[in-house]
């Protein structure tokens, strides 16, 4: 579980990276050294995990990248 969970986020967190970069902006390599795949709050380690997933992502699709607020 550990292990698809860390997968899951190394994609997503490439798929923000690309998007970045595509917006122009420059990401620093001593910040992209800084991201660990198992270090966001969406982990639970000690719960359960839900494997309903809507019907995009079933058949391949990612989910959108959250857009964050003006400011953060």
């Amino acid at each position: 579980m550990t292990n698809v969970c860390i997968l899951w986020n190394t994609i997503y967190t490439a798929r923000a990276l690309e998007a970045l970069r595509a917006e122009g902006r420059k990401i620093s390599a001593a910040d992209i050294a800084r991201l660990g795949p198992p270090g966001f709050d969406h982990l639970n380690f000690l719960g359960r995990y839900s494997f309903s997933l809507p019907d995009a992502v079933r058949d391949g699709n990612l989910w959108p990248l959250r857009t964050p607020p003006p400011g953060e």
